[in-house]
Parts: C-alpha cells; sequence; structure tokens
C-alpha cells in the first residue's frame, strides 16, 4: 500500500480466543470485536523497514459500521497480558440514540469468562486531553471502576465524513493508550489490571 510518499506492506497472522458483539441494531448499525484479545504475528515493512515478531501486536481487531450519523461516541478497549498466558481484554461503548437516550455497555474478558454490564456511571470525561472514567456493575456484584487515559504523542484528532455525506467532524483517537480497571467481586479482595500501551480510546463530540 502506498499512501503520501510512504510504502507499507505487512503479512501478519493472529490467534484469539474472544469475541463479542458491543451493538446490533439495524435502524442504527452495529459495533463488533471479532477478535478482542488477538495476538499477531508475522512481519510489517515501512518504507523498507521491516518490523518482525511473535508478539508484534496485541489488542482488538474490530470492525464497527453506522447506517445513520452519530453525533457523539466514546468507545474504548483496553488488553491486559495476564501471567497464566490467557489474557483479559475490557471494551466499553457509549453514544447517543434518538430522543435523547444513550447506548452505555461494558464487556469484560477475565480468566476465560464473559462479564456485561449495561449502567456506566461516568465519573471523568475530558474530549480535550483524551480522558474517560467510569464505574459499572452486574447483577452478581462484579464492581469495575476503569480508567482510560488518552494523553501524550500518540494521541491523534482526525477528521471524519459524516454518514450522509453533508459535511465533516473530528475524532480524538490514541491506540496506544494508558488505562486501569480494577475489579472487586462480591466477596474476596479487589483486583487491578493496568497497561501502559495496551489500550485504545476514540472520543467524539461533546
Amino acid at each position: 500500500m502506498e499512501a503520501q510518499g510512504h510504502k507499507i506492506h505487512w503479512d501478519l497472522k493472529y490467534q484469539s480466543s474472544f469475541r463479542t458483539t458491543m451493538s446490533n441494531m439495524g435502524w442504527i448499525g452495529f459495533s463488533r470485536s471479532p477478535h478482542s484479545d488477538a495476538r499477531f504475528t508475522g512481519v510489517i515493512t515501512l518504507d523498507g523497514k521491516r518490523f518482525q515478531g511473535d508478539d508484534l501486536g496485541i489488542g482488538v481487531q474490530g470492525h464497527n459500521c453506522g447506517y445513520r450519523h452519530r453525533n457523539f461516541w466514546t468507545w474504548g478497549h483496553t488488553y491486559f497480558p495476564r501471567p497464566n498466558g490467557r489474557a483479559s481484554t475490557f471494551e466499553a461503548l457509549v453514544y447517543e440514540m434518538p430522543f435523547g437516550l444513550f447506548f452505555h455497555k461494558a464487556v469484560l474478558w477475565h480468566e476465560g469468562k464473559e462479564h456485561v454490564f449495561r449502567d456506566l456511571q461516568e465519573t471523568c470525561r475530558d474530549n480535550q486531553n483524551g480522558q474517560w472514567g467510569f464505574r459499572c456493575s452486574t447483577r452478581d456484584g462484579l464492581r469495575v471502576e476503569a480508567a482510560f487515559d488518552g494523553r501524550g504523542p500518540s494521541m491523534h484528532r482526525l477528521p471524519y465524513v459524516k454518514t450522509n455525506c453533508s459535511g465533516g467532524f473530528e475524532v480524538a483517537n490514541n491506540s496506544l493508550a494508558k488505562a486501569t480497571v480494577i475489579l472487586q467481586p462480591r466477596t474476596g479482595p479487589a483486583e487491578k489490571l493496568e497497561t501502559t500501551i495496551g489500550a485504545a480510546l476514540e472520543m467524539a463530540g461533546g
């Protein structure tokens, strides 16, 4: 592939064990992560320089599609390597819907089990500096406190075109963000998961 005077080529393989659908509404669109805990191996060549490795990349291989333009959304995904070799992942999505409603959902993949959260209570939102924090819990008593930090040189502000091609808007994105997720079960000690580069954060709208 060639773009703006640069050439890039990749030959990658991946493996994963968990997939999830965050949202699937035919009148709005869908957001899916078919490989939430993917590990990538292979070679990437940029302008003749090769990058090769068995753990060349980690994290989500996702796909999002919208039939209706959204003026506001926040999406975060984070990958936590684990000592037992089975990664944990955490993904959250919030966006605006018609009639003043909002979609909220988060999914945790941890120790081989999926946990779904529907009610997200935000504790921090800063589009300008790329920060997002919230709390949520499951019906069986698992509580989560999450914080995404998208500050730093890898933060980009990208021009997007509206779905109906009526104009453009700006989206803030950092694919090398930091994240902390604290897990508090109904009984037993809390567990803290952290990463300094394994999170992605995308924010659009106010």
